[in-house]
């Protein structure tokens, strides 16, 4: 694990370079409001365990467990939680804060 905090704008561009997995955090009907972070995964928080844990059968696939991971939710609360679950499964894991950070920092975003 890196000891290196990855900013909203750093994910920005590793996402950019594939060098990176983002994941939002929010609840569906948030993401119908306001979108969310485009190439990024939408894994609702508390299945995160679940979604992120590589020895669990419900392992997403698209969880590449030697990249860091970004996450990022509506202000950043629910990153924190994420980030600690996916410490404690090995990943090297980074808050990015909310959705509002990532689209300021020149984040593309779908709807």
């Amino acid at each position: 694990m890196t000891a290196t905090p990855i900013s909203s704008k750093d994910a920005v561009g590793l996402l950019a370079r594939q060098k990176i997995t983002v994941i939002d955090v929010r609840e569906a009907t948030e993401l119908a409001a306001t979108g969310t972070a485009k190439g990024g995964l939408h894994i609702a928080l508390a299945l995160v365990p679940l979604k992120a844990n590589p020895k669990g059968p419900d392992f997403d696939k698209r969880i590449d467990p030697t990249k860091p991971i970004g996450v990022f939710c509506a202000v950043g609360g629910r990153a924190g939680q994420a980030v600690q679950a996916l410490k404690a499964l090995g990943y090297d894991a980074h808050n990015l804060g909310g959705f509002s950070d990532w689209a300021a920092a020149g984040g593309p975003v779908q709807r």
